[in-house]
């Protein structure tokens, strides 16, 4: 006996998950016949993961190496196929932090575009900072996209100064190693939240006068320390790691 109340026999469909689609329909058919397997990829990739107001994506090619579990040498030439075959506008980023900028094409693009309002010179500075400071520290997931630059951007319009964020994020990136180094919390931060908490501390209680840049020396020693350990195959170095003094003793 058929179950006439079903989806399948009462003509309508119903989505498991209500968010995080993307409208695939002709045009990624399109694609799809025009590209390889890997450009192919890379193109869905970066149309789920594009901000659906412009179609854009700014991205290194490190995070999409990471992302596709390829090399920065493949994104390059699948970035270069989906730029000769018109699928894709490309800006790329003035250094390895600074990302580039993917634009899918009207003709690949199923949403309607938002009313172009190009960022000011201050937006773009300010986001820019926040996403090389970020992809800087070493315990994040190498990859900065759509949803933290609207985060970093949200920052901005709050007023927060970006050496109260870049001072939140040098001491949650300590204090992340730290847990490493002692066997807890391994996963990486995953996004700009991870440092709410950090920049409502500092900002009522700034650091002392050279604290930034001992964090900043801080970070650069925890990174060097933990790749040694991941390259020699011996796990967290435990205990045995260099501290981290308190504010106060940092004068």
């Amino acid at each position: 006996m058929t179950d006439r109340s079903s989806p399948s026999t009462n003509g309508r469909l119903s989505l498991k998950e209500p968010t995080g689609w993307f409208a695939a329909g002709n045009s990624f058919r399109k694609a799809l016949a025009l590209l390889s397997d890997g450009a192919f990829r890379l193109f869905a990739y970066l149309c789920l993961e594009a901000d659906r107001r412009t179609g854009r994506l700014r991205a290194t090619h490190k995070e999409l190496a990471v992302a596709l579990g390829k090399s920065k040498r493949a994104i390059g030439m699948y970035t270069a196929e989906l730029e000769t075959a018109g699928i894709c506008r490309v800006k790329a980023g003035k250094n390895q932090f600074a990302g580039t900028i993917f634009e899918i094409a009207d003709d690949y693009w199923p949403y309607r575009r938002a009313a172009d309002c190009p960022e000011s010179p201050e937006q773009k500075a300010y986001v820019e900072s926040v996403r090389e400071c970020f992809l800087s520290l070493g315990c994040d997931t190498g990859k900065f996209g759509a949803a933290e630059a609207a985060a970093a951007e949200d920052l901005r319009r709050r007023g927060i100064p970006l050496a109260v964020i870049e001072d939140a994020m040098l001491m949650g990136a300590c204090r992340k190693y730290t847990s490493w180094f002692e066997g807890r919390a391994l996963e990486p931060i995953q996004n700009l939240r991870y440092f709410e908490s950090l920049i409502a501390e500092i900002q009522a209680n700034p650091f002392p006068p050279g604290y930034s840049a001992y964090l900043r020396g801080k970070v650069r020693q925890f990174a060097e320390i933990w790749n040694e350990s991941l390259k020699s195959g011996k796990g967290a170095p435990g205990r045995g790691y260099p501290g981290m003094p308190s504010r106060e003793s940092v004068q």
